[in-house]
């Protein structure tokens, strides 16, 4: 697979309700692709939502919960929809193939399996959903620090409030400051104003420690943090770890009245969606508003706050 785009071991999602198929395509993959399995549609389901595999190899005829339906359901879930689902089927109806890529599926395989045919079918659809992830991943770049953008952002955001809500888990967002940046501007210049911010880019992204957490570019010299599953407790622990990292770096800003090197003022919150909130725009509020306490506050800290705690 050296010439897959897609980074790493290729994830697959191997779905069937006969053990012998689903050991079939183990044999076929288990030595270079990380394999996920569920013998109902169910299951299938819940994996993708927990795994994100990069393809779902799909039995198309099980009971309960058939393969149509399994591809509908992603199809219709912004979390899961861009996975691609190859049908593995038996039978040789037309009219099924049809209504299988009417569903969304990408390709049809017909059992019993040829393993080199398989594996063909199977690199040539990760191949494309690599550079499709590559031309997303340039969209949504931004330009000056490399990291993802305000438009990224908001996408990542909106879609990992609606798994959020749907697993009645919680999502963990900080927002952060360049103290006193215009001031840097006006001392060092625009040109150093940049290498700075592209420092500062680059320090906050490596020193995120889960690969879940996603670092964007907020606008200006604001930047945002969106950590899946992370509780208000984990997210103050994150920011207080960023913000070290940032003064640690010791890069001078003698314009700053704070300190004479960069540093942060950061907002970390975190809340379970509800039902009742119909995106992120709360959470979003939430971390806003501890941001700017932490500046009132004398910058270069962190302050966090339950959701509750915002309103006193």
């Amino acid at each position: 697979m050296s010439d897959m785009i897609l980074p790493g071991r290729p994830r697959l999602l191997l779905v069937d309700d006969q053990p012998a198929n689903i050991r079939l395509l183990h044999a076929v993959f288990a030595e270079d692709h990380d394999l996920f399995m569920a013998t109902n549609g169910r299951d299938a389901l819940r994996v993708c939502s927990e795994q994100r595999p990069d393809l779902v190899l799909l039995d198309l005829r099980m009971p309960g919960m058939n393969g149509l339906e399994v591809c509908r359901a992603m199809k219709a879930d912004p979390a899961l929809q861009e996975i691609p689902v190859i049908f593995v089927t038996g039978f040789s109806d037309p009219s099924a193939e049809t209504e299988g890529l009417e569903a969304g599926a990408v390709d049809f395989i017909a059992k019993p399996v040829n393993p080199a045919v398989v594996r063909a079918r199977v690199r040539t659809h990760l191949t494309l959903r690599g550079q499709s992830r590559m031309l997303q991943r340039l969209a949504y770049l931004d330009g000056l620090t490399g990291v993802t953008n305000r438009r990224g952002f908001d996408e990542m955001l909106a879609r990992e409030w609606r798994v959020a809500l749907r697993n009645e888990s919680p999502l963990g967002l900080i927002l952060m400051d360049v103290d006193h940046f215009k001031a840097y501007n006006d001392h060092y210049g625009h040109l150093k104003g940049d290498a700075t911010l592209q420092w500062v880019a680059q320090t906050l992204a490596t020193s995120l420690r889960r690969p879940a957490d996603v670092l964007a570019r907020y606008g200006g010299e604001e930047f945002a943090c969106l950590l899946p599953h992370a509780t208000v407790a984990q997210a103050l622990q994150t920011a207080e770890y960023l913000r070290e990292r940032i003064q640690e770096g010791a890069r001078e800003h003698v314009a700053s009245p704070v300190a004479p090197v960069i540093t942060l003022s950061l907002g970390a919150t975190a809340r379970v969606p509800m039902a009742i909130d119909s995106d992120a725009r709360a959470l979003l509020a939430d971390a806003d508003a501890l941001l700017y306490r932490a500046k009132q506050g004398g910058r270069n800290r962190v302050v966090s706050a339950e959701p509750g705690e915002m309103a006193q």
